[in-house]
């Protein structure tokens, strides 16, 4: 297991094997994990219009990208980007989950942070498990049973945190190639 996943799994191992929930993260934690210090956060706002909206909704495969503004955090180091991080709230079955997945400078997913997941603790997924997204672009493999290995017995979290991934990747593609960063 990767240095950058190490305490939140810890916390997690730790907080199930106790019969707890596992931890849920603020907002503000998990950027302070994405961007440690001395990196500076800056929050920027992206206005789409619905040919932008329907363009991303083409590379992500889904319909399920309707939102005309994006909230999204940039980690910068001595000015230069580090890395952008968008939060995706959405449905697993019944109940919601809070993902941060963090874009780096080539496009390609740098790491996939869960911050809230309401759902019965053995269906949340590990953080062994969302590791095999990093170094993930946006193309036809990113998806369960291709490039991301399904979860046994959590099928709707491996689906649901797989087309966070598409749906931020197509949004993060929008909003760089548009000249915001």
């Amino acid at each position: 297991m990767s240095v950058k996943y190490l305490a939140t799994a810890l916390a997690a191992t730790l907080c199930v094997a106790a019969g707890a929930p596992a931890q849920n993260l603020t907002q503000e934690q998990a950027l302070r994990l994405a961007f440690p210090a001395p990196l500076t956060v800056e929050r920027r706002t992206a206005y789409l219009d619905a040919a932008q909206i329907a363009r991303a909704q083409q590379l992500a495969g889904s319909k399920q990208i309707n939102q005309r503004v994006v909230t999204y955090y940039v980690g910068l180091d001595k000015g230069r980007l580090a890395g952008t991080a968008y939060f995706d709230s959405h449905r697993v079955r019944t109940h919601n989950e809070v993902l941060m997945i963090v874009v780096d400078p080539e496009w390609k997913i740098e790491r996939v942070e869960v911050l809230r997941f309401a759902e019965p603790p053995e269906y949340r997924a590990s953080a062994q498990w969302l590791e095999q997204f990093d170094d993930k672009r946006l193309s036809q493999e990113l998806s369960v049973k291709r490039a991301i290995v399904p979860i046994t017995g959590a099928t709707l979290t491996a689906n649901a945190v797989t087309s966070a991934a598409r749906r931020i990747l197509a949004l993060h593609a929008i909003i760089a190639s548009s000249g915001r960063r």
